[in-house]
């Protein structure tokens, strides 16, 4: 119990930080507040029935998310598909509290329990993945929502910003707030969210998601960023140097029933 009461308050402590630094916008609005994200990936067992864990997102788990609040739940596979497979699975809430709220109430809640039933009588010889791994975000003063782009065909690009201090991340994110923004739109790559990783491995990193019509597109709005003037000043600038020691990225596409 207190080890429980002391992870609550170590998660807190670290959200409430990154949104105390949020700066009271030129027409002295209240901030916005900041979304939190969960974001998940699995790793299928060689020869495992995927289709079990998409059928608990399906039937039980998005539509108990969907039921408290928690309107827009992405899923999604490889655009290239490893083997073993990987599924991925992305929560946006209003807040800490709202995260750990709604989990608490889906956990309780009767029809989630009822169509979870076949999720959890698979047996234990037979697992459908391997682990899991989680990790919670928090949105940037910037971009405090998350942006679902329309229904058409589309690729997404998953981008991770691993830095080698706390205060290498944060120069990092103070860049994106400084002029990258406009640089992605005028690109045309256009951005779902942003988030400074609070809990989770590979700490510290950030972690956001760009979405394009097709691959040909994202390599073009990649080029178009490169060149761009105010990218070039914002690179030149020594405050921006050595903000990150690892980059990582994957291309997915979302399943029929995601709802990003």
């Amino acid at each position: 119990m207190e080890r429980r009461k002391f992870l609550q308050s170590s998660l807190v402590a670290a959200a409430s930080a990154s949104v105390s630094i949020t700066p009271t916008m030129a027409n002295d609005k209240a901030p916005m507040q900041k979304e939190v994200y969960e974001w998940r990936e699995y790793e299928a067992r060689f020869g495992s029935d995927i289709g079990q864990l998409e059928n608990y997102f399906k039937t039980a788990l998005i539509p108990a998310l969907n039921k408290y609040g928690v309107k827009k739940v992405g899923v999604f596979k490889e655009w290239r598909p490893s083997d073993p497979a990987k599924i991925y699975l992305l929560m946006p809430y209003s807040s800490l509290d709202n995260y750990q709220s709604v989990n608490a109430k889906v956990k309780a809640d009767a029809d989630y329990i009822k169509n979870s039933a076949a999720y959890n009588s698979i047996p234990a010889d037979k697992p459908v993945y391997n682990r899991f791994t989680s990790s919670l975000m928090v949105a940037f003063d910037g971009f405090p929502t998350m942006v679902v782009p329309s229904g058409e065909s589309r690729i997404f690009e998953l981008r991770t910003y691993e830095g080698y201090s706390e205060d290498a991340v944060r120069r990092k994110i103070k860049m994106f707030h400084d002029g990258e923004f406009p640089i992605f739109k005028r690109a045309k790559l256009m951005p779902v969210f942003f988030g400074e990783v609070i809990a989770g491995d590979r700490l510290p990193r950030i972690t956001y998601m760009l979405t394009c019509n097709s691959m040909e597109e994202r390599d073009k709005g990649w080029s178009a960023f490169g060149a761009d003037p105010e990218w070039k000043k914002l690179l030149a600038d020594p405050q921006y140097a050595n903000t990150i020691s690892k980059i990582s990225n994957s291309f997915l596409i979302p399943t029929p029933y995601s709802q990003v």
